[in-house]
Order: C-alpha cells, then sequence, then structure tokens
C-alpha cells in the first residue's frame, strides 16, 4: 500500500510540473501592431483593426504619441475595453540626435510630458524610439554612454516598464556612430524591440529573398552578447509588412511577412510587433487566419 501511495505522489508530482512547464513553454507571446496617432484618432478604422486583431490574437498595440489630444485619450479607452495592451510609442530623437539634444535635460523634459500623458492615458509600457544618435555622429563608444544615461534618466521616472527600439545592426554588436549597444543597455530596460527588417540589411537583393533567415540570425545574434541563455530583457523584435525597395506579389508579400514571423518564433522571441507605416494590416489579419502560427 504505501508504494502505491508513493508511486501516486510521483505520478502527481510529475504531471503538475509537466503542466507547469509545458504551460511556460507555451506561454502567450505578445503579438502586437504598430498604430500612428492619426490612427488612433480615426474612430471608425481603429475600431476595425480592434475587431480583426482580436480576432487572431493580436494583444497589443503600440500608439504614437505625438501630441495629447481628448480623441486619442478617448480612443485609448477602446483599447483597454477590449483588453488590448496600450504601448506608448515616444520618438525621442526625430531622425536621431544631435549632441545638442542628447545632452539636454530639458529636451529630455519636453519628451517626458508625453511620457506623462501616456501614463495617464492608461499607458501599459512606454517605448522609446530614435533613442540614438543621427548618423553624422563620428564613431565612438561614448555615444552609446550617452544614449545609455537618456535611458537611465526616463527609466527611473517611469513606473511601467520601458522598451527601447534598436537598429537591427546592432544585433551583431555595437553600433559607434548611433550609439546603440544592446549589451550595454540591458540592466536599465524591461524590453529591447531590434528592428530586423530585412529591407534594412545589404546587400538589399540577398535579403529580400531570405528574410526568415535575416530576421533569425539578428535573433540569434543578440543571445549570443550574453553569457546566459536567459536575457536579462525581453525580446520582442519589430518585423514588417512589405519590403520597400521591392514590389511583391501578393502571395509573396505573405510568405515574406509569414517567414519573418516564424523565425521570430522559432529563435526564442518574447513575441513581435509588425510594422506598416500606413497601418494596412490586412496582410497579415489572412496570415493569422489561415496559416498555424503560435
Amino acid at each position: 500500500m504505501y508504494k502505491f501511495h508513493a508511486r501516486l505522489a510521483f505520478l502527481v508530482f510529475l504531471s503538475m510540473m509537466l503542466f507547469f512547464h509545458g504551460g511556460n513553454a507555451s506561454a502567450a507571446l505578445t503579438k502586437g501592431i504598430y498604430i500612428t496617432q492619426s490612427t488612433l484618432e480615426n474612430t471608425t478604422y481603429i475600431n476595425y483593426l480592434i475587431g480583426r486583431a482580436k480576432k487572431v490574437g493580436i494583444t497589443t498595440f503600440i500608439v504614437d504619441l505625438d501630441r495629447p489630444s481628448s480623441r486619442y485619450q478617448t480612443n485609448i479607452q477602446l483599447l483597454k475595453n477590449n483588453n488590448i495592451a496600450y504601448v506608448a510609442r515616444i520618438t525621442m530623437f526625430p531622425g536621431g540626435g544631435t549632441p545638442e539634444q542628447v545632452h539636454s535635460e530639458s529636451y529630455w523634459q519636453k519628451k517626458y510630458q508625453l511620457v506623462k500623458h501616456a501614463l495617464a492615458y492608461g499607458a501599459n509600457q512606454i517605448q522609446l524610439d530614435y533613442i540614438r544618435y543621427n548618423t553624422k555622429q563620428p564613431p565612438s563608444s561614448q555615444n552609446a554612454k550617452d544614449i545609455l544615461k537618456v535611458i537611465q534618466w526616463f527609466k527611473s521616472r517611469v513606473n511601467v516598464p520601458l522598451q527601447v527600439d534598436v537598429f537591427g545592426v546592432s544585433s551583431f554588436g555595437e553600433s559607434k556612430y548611433i550609439g546603440q549597444n544592446i549589451k550595454l543597455f540591458s540592466s536599465s530596460v524591461d524590453v529591447i524591440c531590434p528592428m530586423v527588417y530585412p529591407s534594412h540589411y545589404v546587400p538589399f537583393d540577398v535579403h529580400v529573398k531570405i528574410p526568415y533567415k535575416t530576421v533569425y540570425d539578428s535573433l540569434a545574434s543578440i543571445r549570443d552578447q550574453f553569457d546566459s541563455d536567459q536575457l536579462p530583457f525581453k525580446l520582442i523584435p519589430y518585423i514588417e509588412l512589405s519590403n520597400y525597395h521591392y514590389l511583391l506579389s501578393h502571395e509573396k508579400k505573405l510568405n515574406y511577412i509569414y517567414a519573418q514571423i516564424q523565425a521570430a518564433e522559432n529563435a526564442g522571441a518574447d513575441g513581435w510587433y509588425v510594422w506598416s507605416p500606413h497601418n494596412r494590416y490586412d496582410s497579415l489579419f489572412q496570415i493569422l487566419e489561415t496559416r498555424q502560427v503560435k
């Protein structure tokens, strides 16, 4: 009888371990789309996007905040009512910062006013984009240290998770021109969003044909920058809906998008965000409706 109970207890324990392990392994990925402020304030269209997004498992809208407005605040509530997370995207240095901007706390304060509005509107997380020098800056490791100070300044003032966007090239190591260094930033952010768009890698004619490899190799390279298998931040890459260098047929575009999604998931990312500058996501919705995606 003792052996029976011991074996039963072991089986129950094993079942619980498998349940919890399986739950972690299949934990829901973050799936998001980028939304401009003008799109958010178009009530008819944002309701359309909400409806389509919910049907295919999109959990997050990354929404620009360029200026506070009552319509913006009202329509953010539409996201909340539909259980869609609101990540406020703040463009720090449009086109990349100058040395004067990067070192100016008064300039940071102006951007922080937008952050405070976003938090008042109910932002679940804050995302800093264009958090970099412009490409005219002479290359130096000091550049990334300067950008880190800006990130840390915001991190100390924000009571929700902080995300930063980085160029895809920084997936392979420090970018000394623009001042982006994932390893250096890693302890001061909660989420890193590398923009691993195949259209941004040269040679362009090669990477348009290998979107899976382009995205996968970029994300794998980020992991290679750390000694541990466990990254000290969540990794949620941006992928793109189309390649602006080349006109793709509808079917090729679907394959192009699907390859990037599969690469992000197979590389162990915590999810993915999809970028469409005009917020036209019907191709993405079609993929998620018809193809097996985690």
